[in-house]
């Protein structure tokens, strides 16, 4: 709990400080934030500092305590995690972690594999990649990670954007967002399908869902990129 420790001698910089029986639920919810962090440090695939992390978390936790309106249930462990993640990914955005050398590396591994694909006349396997392209396993893992988490990003800006409008139409527009989904998921492969739910449903990380399928972990994270776009391309036509 030294996190939740510092948090507070920081200073709150929300309306104001927790009351002891705010600080009784951060601390019996703090596990959250400790799962998120994993979560999004394996999906987003770069370095980020974890007390950092665990700060925003915590700070969002307590708004999601705040915000829930009731005495936490059930139901709130999956409302909290969503708050908290969806902090994380707002603190991702606002540095910039993308930097225009992680973009150029990663434009020429992608030049770099589709060029391999045509000679090959086929998907090119990893230790095939590594060698054309002179890289490490861990490289070739940190390039697949990038080009996941730019995927990511466009999908779960997607759903963020309602547009300026009212609150009954926004409503509407998300129980048809949710139905589209829903209809769209059948039309994917049984493994995609099962891998998404692992990922937003069941709330695994990469290595998590690549044990439980048994698959490398670079290869999950080609099968999410390929059912984000995929759901991305229905959602926008």
């Amino acid at each position: 709990m030294s996190a939740l420790c510092d948090w507070q001698s920081a200073g709150e910089p929300l309306d104001t400080a927790p009351v002891p029986q705010e600080t009784e639920a951060l601390q019996r919810y703090a596990y959250l934030v400790r799962r998120v962090v994993a979560h999004m440090r394996t999906q987003i695939g770069v370095v980020a500092d974890r007390d950092d992390l665990q700060q925003i978390g915590l700070m969002a936790l307590l708004k999601a305590i705040r915000r829930y309106g009731r005495e936490q249930d059930e139901q709130f462990e999956s409302y909290a995690f969503k708050h908290i993640r969806g902090a994380m990914l707002d603190e991702f955005r606002r540095l910039d972690w993308r930097s225009r050398q992680s973009r150029q590396e990663a434009h020429r591994f992608r030049d770099g594999v589709r060029q391999l694909r045509s000679q090959l006349g086929r998907e090119p396997s990893e230790p095939e990649i590594c060698a054309a392209l002179n890289i490490s396993t861990k490289q070739l893992m940190e390039f697949h990670y990038l080009e996941q988490a730019e995927v990511v990003d466009s999908f779960e800006q997607l759903l963020e954007q309602q547009g300026p409008m009212a609150s009954e139409d926004r409503d509407i527009a998300r129980l048809e967002q949710r139905r589209l989904l829903a209809q769209t998921m059948q039309q994917l492969p049984a493994r995609n399908k099962l891998l998404l739910q692992l990922y937003y449903t069941h709330e695994l990380n990469m290595k998590e869902i690549a044990l439980t399928l048994g698959l490398t972990e670079s290869r999950v994270c080609q099968l999410h990129k390929q059912s984000l776009q995929l759901l991305t391309e229905k959602l926008t036509s």
